[in-house]
């Protein structure tokens, strides 16, 4: 992968506390019935996962690893490109409340779509632009929405969207460090990356 062997597998998951620090919800499944699953790649997951535990009817966040080849990744494995994996933040939420489509705004205003393997100064494939969808409903959302907000940013002079759109095989979580990082307990002036373009999601 990527012209280098991949690093070592490990063989156990990384462990997280059982409760959300800002929401107070559970970290880990099973999650209520009828409630989705929702799992994005928009560069640093830091603040990516500070944007969604703010949006009323999200009942839980969590930051990991999708889209590569290697289970149970470090963080350290991850930021060097060789395991595939893009950092993500996993979303439970309320579809009666928030509906995926908005995530999915969400989603496309609150980073560069268009960089491909970066999001600002954060450079590697670990920052890709990625929605991992988990039901066919979320795959049809996201290239409609997708194909929607293209027109609006290539009229704003950016360049074509580059975000990877597949199904999530496996969500890894990371370690318990970066779970709710930026929140009042632990680093609420930490980094965030929001590498937007500015252009709205047509209404």
């Amino acid at each position: 992968m990527f012209g280098r062997t991949p690093p070592p597998n490990r063989q156990t998951p990384v462990p997280v506390a059982g409760r959300h620090l800002v929401l107070d919800a559970p970290m880990v499944g099973p999650w209520p019935a009828g409630y989705g699953v929702a799992v994005f790649g928009m560069g640093c997951f830091w603040g990516a996962e500070e944007l969604f535990w703010q949006v009323p009817g999200v009942y839980s966040t969590a930051v990991g690893y999708a889209g590569g080849d290697v289970p149970h990744p470090t963080y350290e494995q991850t930021c060097t490109g060789r395991t595939g994996h893009a950092e993500v933040v996993q979303v439970v939420h309320d579809p009666a409340v928030v509906p995926y489509e908005d995530l999915l705004r969400l989603f496309w205003e609150n980073h560069d779509p268009t960089q491909g393997d970066r999001q600002g100064n954060d450079i590697g494939s670990q920052y890709r632009s990625a929605v991992f969808w988990t039901t066919d409903a979320q795959a049809a959302a996201a290239a409609r929405t997708r194909d929607r907000y293209a027109p609006a940013v290539r009229a704003a002079g950016w360049g074509e969207i580059t975000t990877e759109i597949a199904p999530l095989r496996e969500f890894y979580y990371a370690e318990d460090s970066h779970q709710q990082y930026l929140s009042a307990a632990k680093n609420p002036h930490g980094y965030r990356c929001h590498a937007a373009t500015g252009v709205a999601y047509p209404r």
